[in-house]
């Protein structure tokens, strides 16, 4: 067998003393109501091996020592978005939270032993990069044109941390989230970042994370913020969730955009003086809503707008359906990646929206790249970047 494998249930129990208690009865391939397969890796391959179930089942034969490691042992456990979908539908109440992380120290494994396919690789050798930083191999940006063009100070009370694909692919929804934290008088700043690691962690790659976040942590406190904003569902799931398993007491608060236009709408600090006329439907990211349980702000947010129609698809809130992106699978599988979003896309068209939102850079792209594929014409659009076509002001 090869090294430990560590993820911490409780002080008093080992998560491979419980890994073997998976039923394998196969609810986490279904939605709750056994309507439809919602995992996208049994939907893809049609073998139970590769069902969260099924892996759970090999996984428990390389603690073992029964399977030895291989380039097909590796792939399988790579062929999952960890969209979380077998988080919300298995039935043993006291496994079930933990699913993903089985998945994802089981990737640790195979970094360890070297079975780490090689386009994951590539996403540790651009992060660790020193002139990069960043996943997608792009020259780091320490931020500083930005604080300059929007005239932000060294210090401030919040932090706005960008997050690697808002700021290398996603810029329009940079901008408008820039944008959007002026016009709300948010006494807000920009820090050099590095990646928050959410890639890097979710492909079993944590050997540098503990260092980034540290650096991370160094740079906001150096503002003296004390609350940090994201506009990225996987690094908000990152920071609050994954950055607490290095350090308990983070010393900062983290909140994701969606949560501050919410708490703006709430205290009527926003008024509307203009419409937005669209038929609009929503699409949960995994990482903001199953991996943290944030499903109806984004629904308020946009019931909220004036003129918005929200249409719901049919796989919704805890059972949506993953865009696709996550867990590796964009830059280890691309083609299937699309066709996971794909599929979402034909779920949205019943609907007769005309256009799909999310809050997530990472799920932009890929329906973004399905769309394209498909011909499917959606306007593919952040709840943010809606703000950023409406006409509002802030009062006081």
């Amino acid at each position: 067998m090869g090294g430990e494998i560590k993820i911490t249930i409780n002080s008093e129990q080992d998560w491979k003393d419980i890994v073997h208690r998976c039923f394998r009865c196969g609810y986490c391939k279904f939605t709750q109501n056994f309507s439809d397969f919602n995992c996208p890796s049994y939907r893809k391959f049609k073998f139970e091996t590769y069902s969260t179930g099924g892996r759970m089942w090999l996984i428990y034969g390389i603690i073992n020592g029964e399977i030895q490691w291989n380039s097909g042992i590796a792939n399988v456990l790579y062929a999952c978005s960890t969209c979380g979908n077998c988080i919300e539908n298995c039935r043993f109440d006291k496994f079930n939270d933990f699913l993903v992380d089985f998945i994802e120290a089981a990737r640790v494994e195979a970094v360890n032993n070297g079975f780490c396919p090689e386009k994951q690789k590539v996403l540790l050798e651009r992060t660790e990069n020193r002139e990069m930083f960043n996943p997608y191999g792009e020259i780091n940006s320490n931020n500083e044109e930005l604080k300059s063009k929007y005239n932000l100070p060294d210090n401030a009370e919040w932090v706005y941390f960008i997050g690697c694909t808002s700021n290398y692919r996603q810029k329009n929804l940079r901008d408008a989230t820039l944008n959007f934290l002026k016009k709300a008088k948010i006494d807000f700043t920009l820090i050099d970042e590095h990646c928050c690691c959410s890639p890097i962690i979710r492909t079993g790659q944590t050997k540098p994370v503990k260092d980034f976040m540290n650096y991370n942590l160094a740079q906001i406190k150096n503002t003296g913020a004390m609350k940090v904003i994201t506009s990225c569902a996987g690094c908000y799931r990152t920071l609050k969730k994954d950055w607490s398993k290095f350090e308990t007491d983070l010393g900062i608060e983290i909140f994701h955009t969606i949560e501050l236009v919410k708490k703006l709408l709430d205290e009527e600090k926003i008024k509307f003086k203009s419409e937005y006329n669209k038929k609009v439907t929503y699409h949960d990211p995994c990482h903001l809503g199953r991996h943290m349980g944030v499903y109806e702000i984004p629904r308020e947010v946009l019931k909220q707008i004036p003129g918005v129609e929200l249409v719901e698809m049919k796989r919704n809130r805890e059972n949506a359906w993953c865009c696709g992106a996550g867990g590796g699978v964009k830059i280890g599988y691309p083609e299937w990646a699309v066709e996971i979003s794909g599929e979402r896309l034909e779920e949205a068209k019943q609907t007769g929206a005309s256009e799909i939102t999310s809050v997530c850079p990472f799920c932009r792209t890929n329906l973004s790249d399905a769309n394209q594929k498909y011909s499917m014409n959606f306007e593919i659009i952040d709840i943010i970047e809606i703000f950023d076509k409406l006409d509002y002001e802030i009062v006081d």
